[in-house]
């Protein structure tokens, strides 16, 4: 080997050995972000559920990331506002807050989905919200079987408002099998939804405990039955729609954290275990509780696995319903 040749090779092993030398001290990915600020993009507007929660969420993480946190609201398109621009961004310091079942149900309500299911990568569940079916106080009701009764004895004289995806899909899917007719009004902003059910515009809605709060502290309209599995912590006396009678309508609302297909897992583990952090908090829960809103922190793997739950639900529903 000539002179040359060999001092080439000896600068190129000492460079590596120095550069091997280094490498323990250079701080990973996960362990330096955020370097800027972080934004999280809401698929609903404000006085949701998702934007109470994930506003709460980022006034805590920003002291904890020592970067502000942006929320955006979103809404329209049956949330494909919001994740078309998360997608579009293709930043991991640009996130998706939004309920799950406006992305489960995009397979049975889009003629065409806009995006793969790849395109997002689930980061954290962070809490259930509790969701309702309400109507206003001044209407004669107390009971699901009594809205039956009623839509049936007026077909096409009702109409109903309310959230998007899977809630929509499911309320949807109960119509059509008890043969009811009821026309769906829909809405960008579920809290509109919310004031036209207290004055009597819209008949029926089913939304998050979140948004139709002031109209209940208003007692300007009444709770029917919650979706959820369990019945409401802040609210024992309303039945589950199980308990009801109609279990077709059973869905835990469900409230997690995306990113783009571009974000390495160990930094979606590291986000996670942040936001687990303040979830579990205990006047973090308290604050959620107050709301409608239920603590229910997980990692990656869970978030995916608790997706993947209400995927099936779906299915199940959609194939006895004929969609």
């Amino acid at each position: 080997m000539f002179a040359a040749e060999r001092r080439a090779v000896g600068l190129y092993a000492a460079g590596l050995a120095l550069l091997l030398l280094l490498l323990p001290a250079v701080p990973s990915m996960a362990q330096t972000w955020p370097q800027r600020p972080v934004k999280f993009v809401v698929t609903l507007g404000p006085g949701s559920g998702v934007d109470f929660g994930t506003r709460l969420l980022g006034d805590r993480l920003s002291k904890r990331w020592g970067q502000p946190v942006v929320i955006e609201n979103r809404p329209g398109g049956d949330a494909v506002v919001a994740v078309t621009a998360v997608i579009s961004a293709n930043d991991d310091h640009v996130l998706l807050a939004s309920p799950t079942s406006a992305l489960t149900a995009h397979p049975y309500m889009l003629q065409q989905m806009p995006y793969h299911d790849s395109d997002l990568l689930p980061i954290a569940r962070g809490w259930n919200t509790v969701i309702v079916i309400a109507v206003p106080t001044s209407m004669d009701v107390k009971t699901m079987r009594d809205l039956v009764a009623m839509t049936r004895a007026n077909p096409g004289k009702l109409n109903w408002a309310g959230t998007t995806g899977a809630i929509d899909f499911l309320f949807a899917g109960f119509l059509k099998k008890n043969d009811l007719d009821m026309a769906r009004v829909p809405y960008r902003n579920p809290q509109e939804a919310a004031n036209d059910v207290a004055t009597g515009r819209i008949q029926v809605t089913e939304a998050s405990l979140a948004t139709l709060r002031p109209q209940l502290q208003a007692g300007k309209i009444k709770m029917l039955a919650s979706t959820n599995s369990i019945r409401p912590p802040t609210h024992p006396e309303v039945p589950t729609v199980a308990e009801a009678g109609f279990p077709e309508l059973t869905l835990d609302g469900l409230v997690g954290f995306f990113g783009p297909s571009s974000m390495p897992a160990a930094l979606r583990e590291h986000i996670a275990a942040d936001i687990r952090a303040v979830v579990q908090e205990p006047d973090f829960g308290e604050k959620l509780s107050v709301t409608g809103q239920i603590a229910n922190a997980g990692g990656p793997a869970e978030f995916a696995a608790s997706m993947q739950e209400q995927r099936e639900r779906l299915a199940i529903a959609a194939k006895e319903l004929g969609f």
